[in-house]
């Protein structure tokens, strides 16, 4: 028992890191792209409307 505990939570550790992994790659793929072009759609109608 006490040599199954350590790498109990040793898989529970690296899974959770991979997991949180896979969440920040997915949100830096996925939002941050839509972000830049939204911000540049945003950037080129404000320049047309305003001059």
């Amino acid at each position: 028992m006490p040599q199954s505990m350590p790498l109990n939570w040793l898989i529970l550790f690296i899974y959770f890191l991979l997991i949180f992994f896979i969440l920040i790659i997915k949100m830096y793929y996925f939002y941050y792209p839509m972000k830049l072009t939204l911000n540049k759609f945003n950037w080129q109608k404000k320049n047309s409307w305003k001059w």
